[in-house]
């Protein structure tokens, strides 16, 4: 066993959750996209565990309900190496957002899931958000109503009595239960926390490391030490819409944590909270004997027969140095395509690489490459993304084609709600975030002042009823488009080609949908170079419907009638 400085015993609690679960991406990314990403917590969940191994610890493991149903192998692993596993809740959802029915529905569907795949009574719960004992101690009721023994909620704030600094037996309607807060020092006149996480690796660890020894020394108490799984993870995707406070709050010294950790298991000892309390083993039997059923993801096929395709559609992506959203794009397309199955359509798909200068066209062949319902087009010199688009469009062999942008800022599982609308004499159904209820979220300004001044400026020039006009999102009738010329391949062609088409009196339905910010990778698009392009483009559509000059929009067509 690792010799510690003495025998006194703290507590050690580790958070099982995965990058995108945070709390600072709240905003950015929505749960029901969760199954979308590419997971990491099982691999750092397993680097947490190998730790507490070489050093002879255990700890209680909080782990989301999400992550106990996806994946109950790792759950039950966690207590077969002698850990205690306790909830986290299940959607990392905080109280704001639920009501007490709400969380102790939430509680027990957590609660379920790792008892299921465990075999042992969950017996504490840690909030997805630091709790306040001023606004949240109802809390603590529910939970002792739920029979819980322990809570690790709590963040002290004051120096005063009002307040719990350590552990302590609370006395409830329903029952006493122990909270054990995040560990505070006085400093001038407010506690600071010096627990873990966050406050780990934004302070130098100097300073905290001194602040733990004076807690061992002066506190009767155990000292209550957390860190999240996903801090063991520096390689872990970067979230580029988040704010500048958000991205130094997740992945500022991201590298420290995990020295920090060994160098305190080594000067300390730690054991879990159910263990503190003389608890473990308990074992669920009021539940009997459960067998877990879980639930598939959004991307795992269900077995037994499938839905017969009928109606064949080609989903068109474009890509241009987008290696960081490829694996997002991946487990989209996986769950896109299992649910165009079940209302009757055969998914194909073509990812015209557009001269990417990172390893994009590599990594389309690692992801797309062994299925024969996918295609990879690589173009020999960067024509941008509406070439992009008419290339995947052209070399399509089903009439339905869909173009998605490949960062996924409109939800490419909308394609089956525009699908209907795609009926005899259709020629397009484009996405429409400005159309009545469509939205816009986390846009940047600059870019929605673009977009929407764009639209508004093709409405009034075509003399049209479209919202949008700069959605690269659509559905697109083959025949109707494939022989269209567009003089404009970049971001301008978007709005070019629809312009071209409402001029020739096409057949154009527009379906609200909600446009977000990317999340991973840049924007290639040149502000100053494409409001300049859409003013020239205006004019040239403005002088084609005037004029009548609808003969430039398909010339191959024309050459082959006079043929």
């Amino acid at each position: 066993m690792t010799s510690r400085s003495n025998d006194k015993t703290h507590l050690l609690t580790i958070l099982v959750e995965d990058y995108f679960h945070v709390g600072a991406f709240d905003s950015l990314i929505r749960k029901r996209n969760w199954p979308n990403f590419q997971t990491r917590y099982e691999q750092n969940t397993e680097k947490a565990l190998e730790l507490l191994d070489k050093s002879d610890t255990k700890a209680t493991f909080f782990v989301l309900g999400w992550i106990a149903e996806q994946n109950p192998g790792l759950i039950k692993e966690i207590a077969r190496r002698g850990h205690e596993v306790a909830s986290r809740g299940f959607y990392h959802r905080g109280l704001v957002n639920l009501s007490r029915d709400e969380f102790k529905a939430d509680l027990d569907r957590t609660t379920l899931a790792i008892e299921s795949a465990t075999g042992q009574k969950v017996l504490g719960h840690r909030a997805a958000e630091k709790l306040s004992f001023a606004r949240d101690a109802w809390v603590l009721d529910a939970l002792a109503e739920e029979g819980m023994a322990y809570d690790a909620s709590f963040l002290p704030v004051r120096k005063d009595a009002r307040e719990l600094r350590t552990a302590s037996v609370i006395e409830t309607a329903s029952g006493p239960i122990w909270e054990f807060p995040y560990s505070t020092i006085d400093l001038f006149a407010a506690l600071v926390p010096i627990s873990g996480g966050n406050y780990i690796r934004q302070i130098p660890y100097s300073i905290t490391k001194h602040a733990i020894r004076r807690w061992d020394e002066a506190k009767k108490g155990p000292f209550v030490f957390y860190f999240h799984v996903w801090e063991l993870d520096p390689e872990q995707p970067r979230i580029s819409a988040a704010s500048l406070r958000n991205k130094l709050r997740h992945y500022r010294k991201l590298d420290k944590m995990d020295w920090v950790v060994r160098d305190l298991l080594t000067t300390h000892r730690f054991d879990s909270v159910a263990g503190h309390l003389g608890l473990e083993g308990s074992l669920a039997a009021d539940r009997g004997e459960m067998e877990f059923k879980g639930q598939t993801s959004a991307i795992a096929f269900a077995d037994g027969a499938k839905t017969p395709t009928e109606t064949p559609v080609t989903v068109v992506v474009p890509c241009y140095n987008e290696v960081e959203s490829l694996p997002y794009l991946a487990k989209t397309l996986e769950g896109v395509r299992h649910e165009l199955a079940e209302r009757g359509y055969e998914m194909h798909a073509t990812f015209v690489d557009d001269k990417s200068t990172d390893a994009t066209y590599d990594k389309l062949a690692e992801y797309f490459g062994n299925d024969k319902n996918f295609r990879i087009i690589r173009h020999e010199k960067n024509l941008g993304v509406a070439g992009a688009i008419m290339t995947g469009i052209r070399a399509s062999t089903t009439e339905i084609v869909c173009s998605i942008d490949c960062d996924c800022t409109y939800d490419p599982y909308e394609i089956a709600a525009m699908l209907p609308l795609f009926k005899n004499g259709v020629d397009l159904v484009t996405a429409s975030p400005y159309h009545i209820g469509g939205r816009v979220k986390n846009v940047p300004g600059w870019r929605l002042f673009l977009s929407r001044g764009a639209s508004f400026l093709y409405r009034k020039t075509l003399k049209s009823e479209l919202a949008t006009y700069t959605s690269c999102f659509r559905i697109y009738r083959r025949s109707s488009v494939a022989d269209i010329e567009i003089k404009e391949t970049g971001f301008l062609g978007v709005a070019e080609l629809l312009g071209k088409l409402h001029i020739e009196g096409a057949t154009i339905v527009e379906h609200p949908a909600v446009l977000e910010v990317r999340l991973f990778g840049l924007s290639k698009m040149k502000t100053a170079k494409t409001i300049a392009g859409h003013l020239k483009l205006l004019a040239r559509l403005a002088k084609m419907r005037i004029f009548g000059k609808t003969a430039s929009i398909r010339p191959s067509s024309q050459e082959e009638a006079i043929k």
